[in-house]
Protein backbone atom coordinates (compact mmCIF):
# COMPACT_ATOMS: atom_id res chain seq x y z
CA UNK A 1 0.00 0.00 0.00
CA UNK A 2 1.00 3.74 -1.25
CA UNK A 3 1.09 5.68 2.63
CA UNK A 4 0.79 8.88 2.69
CA UNK A 5 1.55 10.22 6.27
CA UNK A 6 3.67 7.07 6.99
CA UNK A 7 6.84 6.60 6.02
CA UNK A 8 7.84 2.92 5.17
CA UNK A 9 12.24 2.34 6.65
CA UNK A 10 14.71 1.48 3.72
CA UNK A 11 15.98 -1.84 4.22
CA UNK A 12 13.13 -3.39 6.03
CA UNK A 13 11.40 -6.04 5.21
CA UNK A 14 7.35 -7.27 6.05
CA UNK A 15 6.98 -10.06 8.50
CA UNK A 16 4.68 -12.69 6.57
CA UNK A 17 3.08 -15.90 8.09
CA UNK A 18 2.50 -19.05 5.96
CA UNK A 19 0.87 -22.86 7.23
CA UNK A 20 0.31 -21.17 10.62
CA UNK A 21 4.20 -20.15 10.87
CA UNK A 22 5.78 -16.94 11.22
CA UNK A 23 8.65 -15.86 8.89
CA UNK A 24 10.71 -13.14 9.97
CA UNK A 25 13.10 -11.90 8.02
CA UNK A 26 16.53 -10.76 9.17
CA UNK A 27 15.28 -7.00 8.90
CA UNK A 28 11.88 -6.29 9.64
CA UNK A 29 9.52 -3.58 9.85
CA UNK A 30 8.23 -2.45 12.72
CA UNK A 31 4.94 -0.56 13.18
CA UNK A 32 4.85 1.87 16.33
CA UNK A 33 2.65 4.52 18.25
CA UNK A 34 4.79 6.26 20.97
CA UNK A 35 1.68 6.98 22.71
CA UNK A 36 0.09 9.63 24.63
CA UNK A 37 1.21 11.20 27.87
CA UNK A 38 4.00 9.53 29.33
CA UNK A 39 4.50 7.38 26.51
CA UNK A 40 6.86 9.55 24.70
CA UNK A 41 9.37 9.47 27.47
CA UNK A 42 8.82 5.47 27.69
CA UNK A 43 9.17 5.46 24.03
CA UNK A 44 12.35 6.85 23.67
CA UNK A 45 13.92 4.71 26.68
CA UNK A 46 12.12 1.31 25.44
CA UNK A 47 13.91 2.04 21.92
CA UNK A 48 17.15 2.29 22.72
CA UNK A 49 16.71 -1.13 24.93
CA UNK A 50 15.36 -2.98 22.21
CA UNK A 51 18.31 -1.83 19.91
CA UNK A 52 20.80 -2.11 22.43
CA UNK A 53 19.44 -5.75 22.88
CA UNK A 54 18.97 -6.85 18.66
CA UNK A 55 22.85 -5.57 18.52
CA UNK A 56 24.16 -7.87 21.84
CA UNK A 57 22.47 -10.54 20.62
CA UNK A 58 23.16 -10.76 17.11
CA UNK A 59 26.14 -8.27 16.29
CA UNK A 60 25.08 -6.31 13.28
CA UNK A 61 23.10 -9.46 12.16
CA UNK A 62 19.57 -8.57 12.72
CA UNK A 63 18.03 -4.98 12.96
CA UNK A 64 14.54 -3.41 13.61
CA UNK A 65 13.47 -0.76 11.46
CA UNK A 66 11.00 1.16 13.27
CA UNK A 67 7.94 2.92 11.11
CA UNK A 68 5.94 5.52 13.10
CA UNK A 69 1.94 5.06 12.65
CA UNK A 70 -0.57 7.31 14.24
CA UNK A 71 -2.78 6.46 17.02
CA UNK A 72 -4.41 9.43 19.74
CA UNK A 73 -3.75 12.84 21.05
CA UNK A 74 -0.79 12.98 18.51
CA UNK A 75 -3.09 11.51 15.82
CA UNK A 76 -5.56 13.96 16.17
CA UNK A 77 -3.45 17.10 16.34
CA UNK A 78 -1.92 16.38 12.71
CA UNK A 79 -4.37 15.01 11.23
CA UNK A 80 -7.95 15.27 13.21
CA UNK A 81 -8.40 11.93 13.25
CA UNK A 82 -8.25 9.56 16.73
CA UNK A 83 -7.13 6.54 14.56
CA UNK A 84 -6.14 7.15 10.63
CA UNK A 85 -6.93 4.34 8.42
CA UNK A 86 -3.32 4.35 7.51
CA UNK A 87 -2.12 2.95 11.07
CA UNK A 88 -4.73 -0.07 10.69
CA UNK A 89 -3.50 -0.91 7.36
CA UNK A 90 0.17 -0.88 8.32
CA UNK A 91 -0.39 -2.74 11.09
CA UNK A 92 -2.76 -5.00 9.04
CA UNK A 93 0.11 -5.01 6.52
CA UNK A 94 3.14 -5.78 8.45
CA UNK A 95 1.59 -7.92 10.74
CA UNK A 96 3.57 -7.42 14.40
CA UNK A 97 3.56 -4.24 16.01
CA UNK A 98 4.06 -2.34 19.29
CA UNK A 99 2.64 0.98 21.43
CA UNK A 100 2.66 3.04 23.98
CA UNK A 101 -0.69 3.93 26.39
CA UNK A 102 -3.31 5.95 24.32
CA UNK A 103 -5.95 8.10 25.37
CA UNK A 104 -9.72 7.20 24.82
CA UNK A 105 -11.25 10.36 23.42
CA UNK A 106 -13.95 11.87 25.63
CA UNK A 107 -17.38 12.01 23.52
CA UNK A 108 -20.14 10.52 23.36
CA UNK A 109 -20.08 7.15 21.10
CA UNK A 110 -16.38 7.49 21.40
CA UNK A 111 -14.75 4.23 22.46
CA UNK A 112 -11.64 3.01 23.52
CA UNK A 113 -8.93 3.07 20.53
CA UNK A 114 -7.14 -0.12 22.07
CA UNK A 115 -10.52 -1.76 21.71
CA UNK A 116 -11.06 -0.35 18.39
CA UNK A 117 -7.37 -1.85 16.67
CA UNK A 118 -8.57 -5.56 18.80
CA UNK A 119 -11.36 -5.41 17.05
CA UNK A 120 -10.47 -4.01 13.55
CA UNK A 121 -7.72 -6.96 13.52
CA UNK A 122 -9.82 -9.48 15.66
CA UNK A 123 -6.67 -10.26 17.75
CA UNK A 124 -8.82 -12.39 19.88
CA UNK A 125 -6.39 -12.91 22.39
CA UNK A 126 -5.29 -10.51 25.24
CA UNK A 127 -1.77 -12.43 26.60
CA UNK A 128 -1.00 -11.26 30.19
CA UNK A 129 1.86 -12.75 31.42
CA UNK A 130 2.81 -11.91 35.00
CA UNK A 131 5.95 -12.59 36.99
CA UNK A 132 7.93 -11.55 40.01
CA UNK A 133 11.38 -9.62 39.60
CA UNK A 134 13.50 -10.29 42.77
CA UNK A 135 13.87 -6.94 44.18
CA UNK A 136 10.65 -5.40 43.03
CA UNK A 137 8.32 -3.91 45.94
CA UNK A 138 5.14 -5.85 46.28
CA UNK A 139 2.34 -6.25 48.81
CA UNK A 140 2.34 -9.66 49.62
CA UNK A 141 4.86 -11.91 51.58
CA UNK A 142 5.67 -14.40 49.06
CA UNK A 143 5.44 -12.48 45.07
CA UNK A 144 7.86 -14.93 44.46
CA UNK A 145 5.14 -17.94 44.02
CA UNK A 146 3.08 -15.51 40.96
CA UNK A 147 4.05 -17.26 37.83
CA UNK A 148 1.09 -17.00 35.66
CA UNK A 149 -0.19 -16.94 31.88
CA UNK A 150 -3.42 -14.76 31.56
CA UNK A 151 -5.79 -15.61 28.04
CA UNK A 152 -7.76 -13.65 27.94
CA UNK A 153 -11.18 -13.38 24.99
CA UNK A 154 -10.43 -10.54 23.28
CA UNK A 155 -13.89 -9.89 21.30
CA UNK A 156 -16.68 -10.99 22.95
CA UNK A 157 -17.86 -11.04 26.74
CA UNK A 158 -19.31 -7.63 27.94
CA UNK A 159 -16.67 -5.77 25.99
CA UNK A 160 -18.61 -6.28 22.74
CA UNK A 161 -20.12 -3.28 23.63
CA UNK A 162 -23.57 -4.03 22.71
CA UNK A 163 -25.49 -1.66 24.60
CA UNK A 164 -28.88 0.46 24.94
CA UNK A 165 -28.41 3.68 26.98
CA UNK A 166 -31.49 4.14 29.73
CA UNK A 167 -34.17 7.18 27.93
CA UNK A 168 -33.19 6.45 24.17
CA UNK A 169 -35.67 5.44 21.51
CA UNK A 170 -33.05 2.54 21.20
CA UNK A 171 -33.74 1.25 24.52
CA UNK A 172 -37.01 1.68 24.30
CA UNK A 173 -37.64 -0.67 21.26
CA UNK A 174 -35.31 -3.57 22.51
CA UNK A 175 -37.51 -3.98 26.32
CA UNK A 176 -41.25 -3.74 23.76
CA UNK A 177 -38.89 -6.68 22.27
CA UNK A 178 -38.08 -8.32 25.09
CA UNK A 179 -40.93 -7.81 26.55
CA UNK A 180 -43.27 -9.19 23.91
CA UNK A 181 -41.25 -12.38 23.21
CA UNK A 182 -39.20 -13.30 26.18
CA UNK A 183 -41.62 -12.20 28.98
CA UNK A 184 -39.94 -14.47 31.70
CA UNK A 185 -36.92 -12.96 30.93
CA UNK A 186 -38.51 -9.01 31.03
CA UNK A 187 -39.92 -10.03 35.10
CA UNK A 188 -36.11 -10.70 35.86
CA UNK A 189 -35.04 -6.66 35.22
CA UNK A 190 -36.01 -5.00 38.57
CA UNK A 191 -36.18 -1.53 37.31
CA UNK A 192 -36.71 -1.84 33.72
CA UNK A 193 -38.46 1.72 32.81
CA UNK A 194 -34.69 2.72 34.17
CA UNK A 195 -32.29 0.15 32.97
CA UNK A 196 -29.45 0.19 30.57
CA UNK A 197 -29.44 -2.70 29.35
CA UNK A 198 -26.49 -4.34 27.72
CA UNK A 199 -25.00 -8.04 25.98
CA UNK A 200 -23.25 -10.66 27.05
CA UNK A 201 -22.43 -12.97 24.01
CA UNK A 202 -20.32 -16.08 24.54
CA UNK A 203 -19.76 -17.69 20.87
CA UNK A 204 -18.40 -21.81 20.56
CA UNK A 205 -16.09 -20.70 17.72
CA UNK A 206 -14.46 -17.54 20.32
CA UNK A 207 -14.16 -20.04 23.04
CA UNK A 208 -12.07 -22.58 21.31
CA UNK A 209 -9.78 -20.48 19.38
CA UNK A 210 -8.53 -18.91 22.72
CA UNK A 211 -8.97 -22.01 24.78
CA UNK A 212 -6.97 -23.63 21.84
CA UNK A 213 -4.16 -21.17 21.55
CA UNK A 214 -3.64 -21.16 25.35
CA UNK A 215 -3.03 -25.73 25.32
CA UNK A 216 -0.79 -24.99 22.44
CA UNK A 217 1.06 -22.27 24.63
CA UNK A 218 1.22 -24.33 27.61
CA UNK A 219 2.10 -27.28 25.97
CA UNK A 220 4.95 -25.48 23.90
CA UNK A 221 6.23 -23.65 27.34
CA UNK A 222 6.23 -26.92 29.31
CA UNK A 223 3.56 -25.34 32.11
CA UNK A 224 1.87 -27.25 34.76
CA UNK A 225 -1.66 -26.40 34.12
CA UNK A 226 -4.38 -25.05 32.37
CA UNK A 227 -7.12 -23.28 34.35
CA UNK A 228 -10.42 -22.28 33.05
CA UNK A 229 -11.55 -19.24 34.84
CA UNK A 230 -15.40 -18.59 34.63
CA UNK A 231 -18.96 -17.77 36.73
CA UNK A 232 -21.00 -20.79 35.32
CA UNK A 233 -22.47 -21.38 38.60
CA UNK A 234 -24.60 -18.55 37.98
CA UNK A 235 -24.71 -17.36 33.82
CA UNK A 236 -24.77 -21.03 32.85
CA UNK A 237 -25.29 -20.56 28.78
CA UNK A 238 -22.26 -18.04 28.43
CA UNK A 239 -19.60 -18.68 31.34
CA UNK A 240 -20.91 -22.24 32.08
CA UNK A 241 -20.14 -22.82 27.99
CA UNK A 242 -17.07 -21.44 27.96
CA UNK A 243 -16.20 -24.04 30.77
CA UNK A 244 -17.92 -27.09 28.80
CA UNK A 245 -16.59 -26.20 25.62
CA UNK A 246 -12.94 -25.70 26.70
CA UNK A 247 -12.87 -29.46 27.98
CA UNK A 248 -14.71 -30.92 25.57
CA UNK A 249 -11.90 -29.25 22.96
CA UNK A 250 -8.89 -30.14 25.03
CA UNK A 251 -10.35 -33.66 25.10
CA UNK A 252 -11.04 -34.08 21.27
CA UNK A 253 -8.32 -32.03 19.92
CA UNK A 254 -5.34 -32.63 23.02
CA UNK A 255 -6.37 -35.87 24.38
CA UNK A 256 -2.84 -38.00 24.78
CA UNK A 257 -1.52 -34.88 26.06
CA UNK A 258 -3.88 -33.57 28.27
CA UNK A 259 -5.91 -34.98 31.43
CA UNK A 260 -8.62 -33.19 33.42
CA UNK A 261 -8.69 -33.02 37.39
CA UNK A 262 -11.23 -35.29 37.64
CA UNK A 263 -9.66 -37.78 35.54
CA UNK A 264 -6.91 -37.19 37.78
CA UNK A 265 -8.68 -38.25 40.89
CA UNK A 266 -10.26 -41.58 38.88
CA UNK A 267 -6.80 -42.76 37.65
CA UNK A 268 -5.49 -41.72 41.06
CA UNK A 269 -8.22 -44.23 43.13
CA UNK A 270 -7.27 -47.19 40.88
CA UNK A 271 -4.39 -46.68 41.77
CA UNK A 272 -4.06 -46.71 44.96
CA UNK A 273 -6.82 -49.38 45.30
CA UNK A 274 -6.19 -51.77 41.95
CA UNK A 275 -9.79 -53.70 43.27
CA UNK A 276 -11.64 -50.64 43.19
CA UNK A 277 -15.29 -51.00 41.02
CA UNK A 278 -17.01 -48.14 39.21
CA UNK A 279 -19.38 -47.60 41.59
CA UNK A 280 -16.73 -47.49 44.23
CA UNK A 281 -14.62 -44.97 42.22
CA UNK A 282 -17.93 -42.67 41.68
CA UNK A 283 -18.49 -42.66 44.92
CA UNK A 284 -14.71 -40.89 46.36
CA UNK A 285 -14.83 -38.97 43.26
CA UNK A 286 -18.55 -37.66 44.49
CA UNK A 287 -19.25 -37.26 48.21
CA UNK A 288 -22.87 -36.82 47.29
CA UNK A 289 -23.03 -39.65 45.16
CA UNK A 290 -25.64 -41.22 47.65
CA UNK A 291 -28.19 -38.03 47.49
CA UNK A 292 -28.33 -38.28 43.50
CA UNK A 293 -30.96 -39.40 41.38
CA UNK A 294 -30.11 -43.06 39.70
CA UNK A 295 -29.65 -40.92 36.38
CA UNK A 296 -27.23 -38.78 37.75
CA UNK A 297 -25.35 -41.79 39.51
CA UNK A 298 -25.09 -43.12 36.07
CA UNK A 299 -23.46 -40.41 34.40
CA UNK A 300 -20.90 -40.09 36.99
CA UNK A 301 -20.33 -43.58 36.64
CA UNK A 302 -20.19 -43.32 32.46
CA UNK A 303 -17.35 -40.01 33.84
CA UNK A 304 -15.31 -42.82 35.39
CA UNK A 305 -15.21 -45.57 32.85
CA UNK A 306 -14.06 -43.08 30.40
CA UNK A 307 -11.37 -42.11 32.76
CA UNK A 308 -10.57 -45.32 33.38
CA UNK A 309 -10.32 -46.31 29.59
CA UNK A 310 -7.40 -44.04 29.32
CA UNK A 311 -5.30 -46.38 31.59
CA UNK A 312 -2.87 -47.29 28.61
CA UNK A 313 -2.16 -43.77 28.30
CA UNK A 314 -2.82 -42.20 31.41
CA UNK A 315 -2.36 -45.01 34.19
CA UNK A 316 0.17 -45.86 36.31
CA UNK A 317 1.14 -42.48 37.12
CA UNK A 318 1.73 -41.31 33.11
CA UNK A 319 -1.25 -38.71 33.88
CA UNK A 320 1.71 -36.46 35.78
CA UNK A 321 3.30 -35.63 33.23
CA UNK A 322 0.39 -34.22 31.11
CA UNK A 323 -0.79 -31.01 31.13
CA UNK A 324 -3.26 -30.51 33.68
CA UNK A 325 -6.50 -29.19 32.81
CA UNK A 326 -8.83 -27.47 35.43
CA UNK A 327 -11.89 -24.81 35.99
CA UNK A 328 -12.27 -22.73 38.89
CA UNK A 329 -14.88 -20.00 39.30
CA UNK A 330 -13.96 -16.19 38.97
CA UNK A 331 -14.39 -15.18 42.53
CA UNK A 332 -12.64 -17.63 43.83
CA UNK A 333 -10.01 -17.40 41.78
CA UNK A 334 -9.80 -14.17 42.57
CA UNK A 335 -8.98 -15.26 45.99
CA UNK A 336 -6.82 -18.26 45.38
CA UNK A 337 -4.20 -16.26 42.94
CA UNK A 338 -3.67 -13.99 46.28
CA UNK A 339 -2.89 -17.09 48.88
CA UNK A 340 -1.98 -20.25 46.76
CA UNK A 341 -1.01 -18.28 43.74
CA UNK A 342 1.69 -21.54 43.07
CA UNK A 343 -1.61 -23.37 42.25
CA UNK A 344 -2.13 -21.37 39.27
CA UNK A 345 -0.28 -21.42 36.73
CA UNK A 346 -1.75 -20.66 32.66
CA UNK A 347 -5.30 -19.02 33.09
CA UNK A 348 -7.96 -18.90 30.18
CA UNK A 349 -11.13 -16.80 30.74
CA UNK A 350 -13.64 -14.31 29.12
CA UNK A 351 -12.49 -10.48 29.12
CA UNK A 352 -14.19 -9.09 32.09
CA UNK A 353 -12.77 -12.17 34.34
CA UNK A 354 -8.90 -11.58 32.76
CA UNK A 355 -9.16 -7.51 33.06
CA UNK A 356 -9.83 -7.91 36.57
CA UNK A 357 -7.53 -10.77 37.39
CA UNK A 358 -4.52 -9.17 35.42
CA UNK A 359 -4.35 -6.23 37.01
CA UNK A 360 -5.07 -7.74 40.42
CA UNK A 361 -2.29 -10.11 39.45
CA UNK A 362 0.33 -6.96 38.49
CA UNK A 363 -0.67 -5.90 41.74
CA UNK A 364 0.99 -8.22 43.30
CA UNK A 365 4.12 -7.77 41.76
CA UNK A 366 4.80 -4.71 41.68
CA UNK A 367 1.82 -2.90 39.60
CA UNK A 368 0.50 -2.01 35.94
CA UNK A 369 4.04 -0.03 35.83
CA UNK A 370 5.50 -3.43 35.01
CA UNK A 371 3.16 -5.27 33.33
CA UNK A 372 3.65 -6.17 29.68
CA UNK A 373 0.47 -6.98 27.32
CA UNK A 374 0.02 -8.37 23.89
CA UNK A 375 -2.82 -8.66 21.30
CA UNK A 376 -2.68 -11.25 19.21
CA UNK A 377 -4.22 -13.28 16.34
CA UNK A 378 -2.58 -16.80 16.18
CA UNK A 379 -3.99 -17.55 12.80
CA UNK A 380 -3.29 -14.64 10.67
CA UNK A 381 -0.17 -13.30 12.89
CA UNK A 382 -1.34 -10.34 13.85
CA UNK A 383 -0.19 -9.03 16.94
CA UNK A 384 0.23 -5.73 18.57
CA UNK A 385 2.51 -5.26 21.89
CA UNK A 386 1.59 -2.55 24.03
CA UNK A 387 1.57 -1.12 27.45
CA UNK A 388 -0.61 -2.13 30.24
CA UNK A 389 -1.05 1.09 32.24
CA UNK A 390 -2.13 4.32 31.39
CA UNK A 391 -1.29 7.99 30.06
CA UNK A 392 -0.74 9.53 33.28
CA UNK A 393 -0.81 13.10 31.41
CA UNK A 394 0.78 15.13 34.53
CA UNK A 395 3.99 12.87 34.29
CA UNK A 396 4.05 13.54 30.43
CA UNK A 397 7.71 14.78 29.46
CA UNK A 398 9.15 14.81 33.17
CA UNK A 399 11.35 11.63 32.00
CA UNK A 400 10.32 10.05 35.18
CA UNK A 401 7.79 7.34 35.27
CA UNK A 402 8.78 3.63 35.09
CA UNK A 403 9.17 2.31 31.30
CA UNK A 404 9.06 -1.07 31.84
CA UNK A 405 5.67 -2.20 30.76
CA UNK A 406 6.60 -1.07 27.41
CA UNK A 407 10.11 -2.59 27.79
CA UNK A 408 8.91 -5.98 28.71
CA UNK A 409 6.07 -6.05 25.78
CA UNK A 410 8.61 -5.34 23.47
CA UNK A 411 10.42 -8.42 25.18
CA UNK A 412 7.17 -10.14 24.38
CA UNK A 413 7.29 -9.25 20.75
CA UNK A 414 10.90 -10.29 20.52
CA UNK A 415 9.90 -14.00 21.57
CA UNK A 416 6.91 -14.26 19.50
CA UNK A 417 9.03 -13.25 16.54
CA UNK A 418 11.41 -16.14 17.63
CA UNK A 419 14.03 -13.49 18.94
CA UNK A 420 14.68 -15.51 21.93
CA UNK A 421 18.25 -14.83 22.11
CA UNK A 422 17.23 -10.91 22.51
CA UNK A 423 14.38 -11.63 24.26
CA UNK A 424 16.78 -12.73 27.03
CA UNK A 425 18.87 -9.80 27.26
CA UNK A 426 16.04 -7.81 27.79
CA UNK A 427 14.87 -9.97 30.88
CA UNK A 428 18.42 -10.17 32.05
CA UNK A 429 18.82 -6.47 32.04
CA UNK A 430 15.59 -5.52 33.85
CA UNK A 431 16.40 -8.68 36.41
CA UNK A 432 19.93 -6.79 36.51
CA UNK A 433 18.86 -2.70 36.91
CA UNK A 434 16.39 -3.97 39.27
CA UNK A 435 18.82 -5.98 41.86
CA UNK A 436 20.98 -2.86 41.84
CA UNK A 437 18.06 -0.84 42.65
CA UNK A 438 18.80 1.58 40.22
CA UNK A 439 14.78 2.45 39.93
CA UNK A 440 12.29 4.80 39.01
CA UNK A 441 10.47 6.44 41.76
CA UNK A 442 7.53 4.31 42.23
CA UNK A 443 10.20 1.34 42.91
CA UNK A 444 12.38 3.93 44.63
CA UNK A 445 10.04 4.70 47.20
CA UNK A 446 9.69 1.47 48.67
CA UNK A 447 12.90 -0.20 48.32
CA UNK A 448 15.33 0.47 51.00
CA UNK A 449 18.24 1.88 49.92
CA UNK A 450 17.54 2.10 46.35
CA UNK A 451 18.77 5.35 43.66
CA UNK A 452 16.03 7.10 41.82
CA UNK A 453 16.79 7.09 38.69
CA UNK A 454 14.94 8.92 35.51
CA UNK A 455 12.93 6.55 32.98
CA UNK A 456 15.76 6.99 30.64
CA UNK A 457 18.47 6.17 33.08
CA UNK A 458 16.58 3.19 33.93
CA UNK A 459 16.36 2.04 30.36
CA UNK A 460 20.13 2.32 29.78
CA UNK A 461 20.49 0.47 33.26
CA UNK A 462 18.61 -2.22 31.87
CA UNK A 463 21.37 -2.40 28.85
CA UNK A 464 24.20 -1.80 31.05
CA UNK A 465 23.14 -5.16 32.84
CA UNK A 466 22.20 -6.99 30.05
CA UNK A 467 25.84 -8.60 29.56
CA UNK A 468 27.24 -8.56 33.14
CA UNK A 469 26.04 -10.08 36.45
CA UNK A 470 24.79 -8.06 39.57
CA UNK A 471 25.45 -8.25 42.83
CA UNK A 472 22.68 -9.27 44.80
CA UNK A 473 21.49 -6.85 47.74
CA UNK A 474 23.76 -3.92 47.15
CA UNK A 475 23.08 -0.56 45.95
CA UNK A 476 24.58 -0.09 42.70
CA UNK A 477 26.11 3.21 43.58
CA UNK A 478 28.11 2.05 46.45
CA UNK A 479 29.16 -1.33 45.69
CA UNK A 480 30.06 -1.42 41.23
CA UNK A 481 32.55 0.87 40.15
CA UNK A 482 30.33 2.95 38.16
CA UNK A 483 29.33 5.72 40.63
CA UNK A 484 29.70 8.85 39.39
CA UNK A 485 30.24 8.02 35.58
CA UNK A 486 28.47 8.12 32.86
CA UNK A 487 27.11 4.90 30.85
CA UNK A 488 26.43 5.48 26.90
CA UNK A 489 23.77 3.32 25.57
CA UNK A 490 22.00 3.28 22.67
CA UNK A 491 22.55 7.22 22.34
CA UNK A 492 21.69 8.43 25.76
CA UNK A 493 23.28 8.79 29.05
CA UNK A 494 23.18 7.24 32.52
CA UNK A 495 24.13 9.35 35.36
CA UNK A 496 24.72 7.05 38.32
CA UNK A 497 24.38 9.21 41.13
CA UNK A 498 27.32 9.67 43.73
CA UNK A 499 26.54 8.88 47.41
CA UNK A 500 24.30 11.45 49.02
CA UNK A 501 22.06 10.59 51.29
CA UNK A 502 19.40 13.55 49.71
CA UNK A 503 19.29 10.81 46.72
CA UNK A 504 18.71 7.51 49.13
CA UNK A 505 15.38 6.52 49.77
CA UNK A 506 15.44 5.74 53.36
CA UNK A 507 15.41 8.58 55.68
CA UNK A 508 17.78 9.10 58.47
CA UNK A 509 16.38 8.41 62.06
CA UNK A 510 16.99 11.87 64.07
CA UNK A 511 19.68 11.88 66.97
CA UNK A 512 18.20 10.64 69.96
CA UNK A 513 19.02 13.41 71.89
CA UNK A 514 16.18 15.21 69.99
CA UNK A 515 13.98 12.93 72.09
CA UNK A 516 13.88 14.49 75.21
CA UNK A 517 12.68 17.42 74.20
CA UNK A 518 8.93 16.92 74.51
CA UNK A 519 7.75 20.64 73.38
CA UNK A 520 9.35 20.11 70.09
CA UNK A 521 8.12 16.24 70.02
CA UNK A 522 4.45 17.69 70.51
CA UNK A 523 4.33 20.44 68.18
CA UNK A 524 6.10 18.95 65.79
CA UNK A 525 5.00 15.09 65.44
CA UNK A 526 5.00 14.73 61.68
CA UNK A 527 9.10 14.46 61.90
CA UNK A 528 8.40 11.04 63.12
CA UNK A 529 6.26 9.65 60.39
CA UNK A 530 8.60 9.69 57.70
CA UNK A 531 10.51 7.48 59.62
CA UNK A 532 8.31 4.74 59.60
CA UNK A 533 7.25 5.22 56.17
CA UNK A 534 11.13 4.37 55.24
CA UNK A 535 11.00 1.30 56.74
CA UNK A 536 7.87 -0.31 55.31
Amino acid sequence: MAYINVKVPEGGEKISIQNGKLNVPDQPVIPYVEGDGTGRDIWRASQAVFDAAVEKAYGGKRKLHWMEVYAGEKSFKLFQNWLPDETVEAFTEFLVGIKGPLTTPIGGGIRSLNVQLRKLLDLYVCLRPVRYYPGVPSPVRHPENVDMVIFRENTEDIYAGIEFANGTEDNQKFRDLLKENFPKEFGKIRFPETSGIGFKPVSLEGTERLIRAAIQYALLHKRKSLNLVHKGNIMKFTEGAFKDWGYALAKREFRSEIVTERETWILANKERTPDLSVEGNARVIDPGFEMMSPAQQNEIKAEVEAGLALWPTHGNGQWKTKLLIKDTIADVTLQFVLIRPQDYDVIATMNLNGDYLSDALAAQVGGIGIAPGANINYLTGHAIFEATHGTAPKYADLDKVNPGSVILSGEMMLRYMGWEEAADLIVKGMEGAITAKTVTYDFARNMEGATEVKCSEFGAAVVYWMDKTPVKSKVESSRLKVAGSRLKVAGSKLKVAPKKAAKKVVKKVAPKKSAPKKKAAIKKPAKKAPKKKGKK
